[in-house]
Order: structure tokens, then C-alpha cells, then sequence
């Protein structure tokens, strides 16, 4: 059972006396936690596994397997037990509290309890508990943007460290200098704007204006060919292209699009450089259109691609130093919070294919629906 909206925490009280479980029960009930009972050590484990409660009310005498014993089951358990567990006992014996507290009791209460102590010490346990979750959240949400930020940055920094350097050197071609320094304006430019973006985002600014958001397939190749070709040529990559119609656009913010194929024409730079990349828009499953980044590189082999989104995975050889790490990830999750997909094909002929599939804007949804 799933603690409702309302439930200040959710505890599982382990006694094998019914009584006691039911005041007890009715005790936290009747201050908004969610109590679950076990009348036993074996079935104490089976509720902890069927939902991991918030604190544990747990007797230290009982039959069978008493309250040392649950607690060492439990911690064995996946997940492994990391939630408070106050002891109930009727024991004053020193040596044997002393035992609960070195297997990692946080609290314990005496039989018979007096009912204003024992929702005192179970609120002060589950408000530590709870906080200690929400900071771990908050820490949790702050790396991933951080890693996030980070990741994103790349692309444009580095396209601003590629032109400047271009313009450092004296063999740089005249009537190529407006075009470079274009490159850096734009990069610069887009860099902010993720910055903004995620401000925007942890400030929750976003979500109406992202919900109505689209952008054109054939503008978004436009803006690769002319952010990259460079790139892409001083690596010996020649660029393919393959336009969609004028009407096809797809339900996503475009900077948010930019990002993402970005971050596929990049690994194409670095893991299959001296060949083709052919960079295409094509109508997708009805009412979706796709564009498709696909090198001559060495591909992925089957073993690889099992981990091929996955996040940190880094899926390198000495012939091949093929890499998924962060961005496909990311990548990945961001195209289906936009109800769309990203996949990973062989090349006939060899290389490796990624396909965005995302869901037509209104405009040209029918219309790809027919292609």
C-alpha cells in the first residue's frame, strides 16, 4: 500500500502481542501516519521488501526471531535497511540496550509506554528521516545539473575555441574570417542561452512555453551544416545532406533540438573522422518525423550497444575508442520527455546511424502522417 498525499510517513510496527499492534496502530493513525502492521519477524521482512517504510516500530523480544535477528535481516534486504528502527521493549537490562544501540537502533521505548513519548520520539525520527531525504534529493537534482550544464557548455565552447584558434593562425583564409567569427558570435550566444535555460528551468518558467514549442527539421540541418562544416572538414568529413520538405517540423523547443543533434554530429567528429556524414530529415512514424545523423565509422558492436544510453558509460576499445558517455544519455531522456524516440542503427556499408524520432508540430502532423 502506498502512503496517501496526506501521510506524514509511513511506519511499520513489528510486535507479536495483536493488542499492542492495534494501539499502537490507532495511536499513529490518529496522527496522520500511515501504519502498517507485522505480527512476526518473517512477516516484518515481507512489508519491509513490499514497500521500505519511513521508521520502524520494532518489539525486541519476540518468538521465533526476535528483534536482533529481524534487524540483521533486514539489513541483507535490497535495498539494504537505512531507515530509523526504534526498539519497544520491556527490557531495562543496561548490557542489552547497549547491544540495540551498536546494531544501529536509533531510539527505543519502554513497555508500557506512555503515549505522548511515544509519538514524541517516532516524530522526531521521521522528521530527521524525511529531511535527510530531501537533502539528499536537493543534492541529487544539483549534481545532474551541474553534469548537465557542463555537458551542454561543451559544444558551443568548443566551437569557439576551434574558430578563435583558426583566427590566431596566419594561414587563415580572408574570406573565411567573417564566417569564423560568425561561428564564435553564435556559439557564444548559445551558450548563454542554455545558461537561461536552465535558470529558467529550476525557477519552473518553462513548462507552458516548452508544452506549445516547435521548430522546422530543415532549418535545424541548415544551422549543423553551417555550425560544423568547418569542423567537419579539417577532420577530412564531407557532409551529406538529405532536406525535408519545408513543412516538416516537430513539437520541441529549438534550441533544445540544436542540443541535441549537436551532440551527434560531435561524437561523429571524434569517432569517425575521414569519411561521410549524412545528416537527413524524413517523415518517421505517422504523425512523426525523424532526422538522422549517420557516419562511416566503426560502428558499435552488439555487446556495446547494450549500454550504449546508459549514463557514465564510457565504451571504449584500443581499435575503435567508441564512447557513449553522458550525452546520449541525456540526450535520450530529454527526446522522450518530448514524447519522441532516440535510437542507435547499423550502417549499410558501416557505421553507425542515430535517429531522432519526434512528434510532427500540429501544422505538419497530418501531412507526415501521409508521407
Amino acid at each position: 500500500m502506498n502512503a496517501s498525499s496526506t501521510s506524514l510517513g509511513r511506519i511499520l510496527v513489528v510486535d507479536d502481542q495483536a493488542a499492542n499492534l492495534r494501539v499502537v496502530s490507532a495511536l499513529l493513525s490518529r496522527q496522520g501516519y500511515e501504519v502498517v502492521t507485522a505480527g512476526g519477524g518473517e512477516e516484518a521482512i515481507t512489508r519491509y521488501c513490499e514497500s521500505v517504510p519511513d521508521l520502524i516500530l520494532l518489539d525486541m523480544m519476540m518468538p521465533g526471531m526476535d528483534g536482533f535477528e529481524v534487524l540483521a535481516a533486514l539489513r541483507e534486504q535490497e535495498p539494504p535497511l537505512q531507515v530509523p528502527v526504534v526498539f519497544v521493549t520491556a527490557a531495562h537490562d543496561r548490557d542489552l540496550l547497549l547491544r540495540a544501540f551498536d546494531a544501529g537502533v536509533v531510539d527505543y521505548v519502554t513497555k508500557p509506554f506512555l503515549p505522548e513519548e511515544l509519538l514524541a520520539r517516532v516524530n522526531a525520527h521521521v522528521g530527521l528521516k524525511l529531511t535527510r531525504d530531501r537533502l539528499e534529493r536537493v543534492a541529487r537534482e544539483r549534481e545532474e545539473l551541474v553534469n548537465l550544464v557542463a555537458h551542454d557548455l561543451k559544444n558551443p565552447l568548443s566551437s569557439v575555441l576551434f574558430a578563435s584558434d583558426i583566427l590566431l593562425q596566419d594561414g587563415c583564409k580572408p574570406d573565411r574570417v567573417p564566417r569564423y567569427l560568425q561561428m564564435i558570435h553564435e556559439s557564444a550566444d548559445d551558450a548563454l542561452g542554455y545558461i537561461r535555460h536552465y535558470l529558467e528551468s529550476q525557477a519552473g518558467a518553462r513548462a507552458d512555453r516548452d508544452s506549445e514549442a516547435t521548430c522546422s527539421l530543415g532549418e535545424i540541418l541548415e544551422w549543423l551544416v553551417r555550425r560544423y562544416e568547418f569542423q567537419l572538414d579539417a577532420r577530412g568529413i564531407r557532409i551529406q545532406q538529405s532536406v525535408p520538405p519545408e513543412h516538416a517540423r516537430v513539437a520541441i523547443d529549438e534550441r533544445v533540438l540544436r542540443q541535441l543533434s549537436e551532440n551527434l554530429v560531435t561524437n561523429a567528429m571524434k569517432y569517425a573522422p575521414n569519411g561521410e556524414l549524412l545528416l537527413a530529415g524524413r517523415a518517421g512514424a505517422p504523425g512523426y518525423w525523424q532526422l538522422v545523423v549517420a557516419d562511416r565509422g566503426p560502428g558499435i558492436s552488439p555487446r556495446q550497444q547494450r549500454d550504449l544510453f546508459k549514463p557514465f558509460t564510457r565504451l571504449e576499445q584500443a581499435d575503435d575508442g567508441i564512447s557513449s558517455g553522458l550525452g546520449l544519455s541525456l540526450a535520450k531522456q530529454i527526446v522522450a520527455n518530448a514524447g519522441g524516440q532516440l535510437w542507435y542503427e547499423d550502417r549499410p556499408g558501416g557505421g553507425a546511424v542515430f535517429v531522432i524520432e519526434l512528434p510532427a508540430a500540429a501544422a505538419s502532423a497530418d501531412v507526415a502522417a501521409q508521407a
